[in-house]
C-alpha cells in the first residue's frame, strides 16, 4: 500500500501562489503516476496536473501556464507550485497515486485552498 500526505493549502488572494505538497510512503512501485485533482462544492473532481515516475507531465487546460507539477529528487514528494489563482481555483485538492501494472490507486486526504479578497 502507498500513503499519501498532502499539506501546503490555505487561504490565498487573487493573484497570489501556494505550493501543495503531497509526500508519498509504502510500497512505491516503479513505474507510477502521482496526480493533483480538485474538486469544487457542486463539481466533478477533475484533474489538474500529472508526473509520471519517468518525469513527463501533463496538464489540464485551466492550470497551464500557471501551475507547474514536479518532484523531490528521491521522487516520494510531488509538488504544485501554483500562480497566479483565480477564485474559480477555489477547490479541495487532491493527491492520487496510480501503479498502472497493478491498477492499484491510493488517494490523499484532500487540502483546501481558497481563492478570495
Amino acid at each position: 500500500q502507498v500513503q499519501l500526505v498532502e499539506s501546503g493549502g490555505g487561504l490565498v488572494q487573487p493573484g497570489g501562489s501556494l505550493r501543495l505538497s503531497c509526500a508519498a510512503s509504502g510500497n512505491i512501485a516503479s513505474i507510477y503516476v502521482m496526480a493533483w485533482y480538485r474538486q469544487a462544492p457542486g463539481k466533478q473532481r477533475e484533474l489538474v496536473a500529472a508526473i509520471s515516475s519517468s518525469g513527463s507531465t501533463n496538464y489540464a487546460d485551466s492550470g497551464k501556464g500557471r501551475f507547474t507539477i514536479s518532484r523531490d529528487t528521491a521522487k516520494t514528494t510531488v509538488f504544485l507550485q501554483m500562480n497566479s489563482l483565480k477564485p474559480e481555483d477555489t477547490a479541495v485538492y487532491y493527491c492520487k497515486y496510480y501503479a498502472p501494472l497493478t491498477r492499484y490507486e491510493s488517494w490523499g486526504q484532500g487540502t483546501q485552498v481558497t481563492v478570495s479578497s
